[in-house]
């Protein structure tokens, strides 16, 4: 009597198929949705722009120091930033610090939000198996992020800053520059913009991810950061790229 054969079944996957299946799950799950890094991006700009403002119009007040003070007073020259910011409150108020602070603060979303953006969909394309990314292939990421940045955000709007009291803001601006100059008096001085912040991104966002993956080793790799500590590593590796 034949005995009954029993159908055959698929053959389980070798053991090491394995770890590269599962990194490659894991690389689906870490990267970011478009639409979440240009919102975080945006907001982390838009929050630096407001809080350092002040700082900022302590810098163009500096401009005007040897003609006038910012209370109107011809050939008062103030002391220095702290100096400018306290005569500034005493005859305007808190207020006063903040005078043309929404078009800095969008400029500064927009910048961000296609830097962010930009350096996740570059840094998507260069992780290796695992999901994770090398010192080099960050260093091109942000150096990509940072070129993007300059076409679609930096270029325009550091153009519109010359002195034209009939522009109104980025987009107004842009369309009459491209109305009255064409495309190319948007762009001027591009590469040279390209050059500066493809530099500036790619020690920043490779000193922050080295940085931040040193700190996440000793801690151990289940465990998440405080958002002191992370807040921390990204004061630091803005402080080395504005020294490098």
């Amino acid at each position: 009597m034949a005995s009954a054969q029993i159908p055959a079944t698929s053959a389980p996957l070798p053991p090491s198929n394995l770890p590269r299946i599962a990194g490659a799950v894991s690389k689906g799950k870490q990267r970011e949705k478009p639409i979440a890094s240009l919102l975080a991006g945006a907001t982390a700009g838009a929050i630096e722009g407001f809080v350092t403002y002040p700082t900022e119009f302590a810098k163009t007040q500096l401009q005007f120091a040897g003609r006038t003070s910012t209370s109107g007073n011809v050939g008062v020259k103030p002391v220095g930033p702290i100096g400018i910011i306290r005569d500034t409150i005493a005859n305007k108020g808190i207020r006063g610090l903040y005078a043309g602070c929404s078009a800095l603060v969008v400029g500064n979303a927009v910048k961000a939000g296609v830097r962010f953006l930009s350096y996740d969909q570059y840094k998507s394309m260069l992780v290796d198996a695992d999901g994770k990314l090398s010192a080099p292939r960050s260093l091109v990421a942000g150096l990509g992020a940072g070129m993007t940045e300059a076409v679609f955000a930096v270029t325009p709007s550091e153009t519109i800053k010359r002195p034209q009291p009939r522009y109104r803001g980025l987009i107004h601006g842009s369309s009459q520059i491209i109305r009255d100059e064409g495309l190319g008096g948007i762009y001027r001085g591009l590469l040279p913009v390209m050059m500066r912040q493809g530099a500036n991104s790619a020690v920043r966002f490779t000193t922050y991810s080295a940085m931040k993956q040193a700190v996440q080793g000793s801690a151990g790799p289940s465990q998440q950061l405080p958002s002191t500590v992370t807040f921390g590593i990204g004061a630091m590796a803005g402080i080395i790229t504005v020294c490098t």
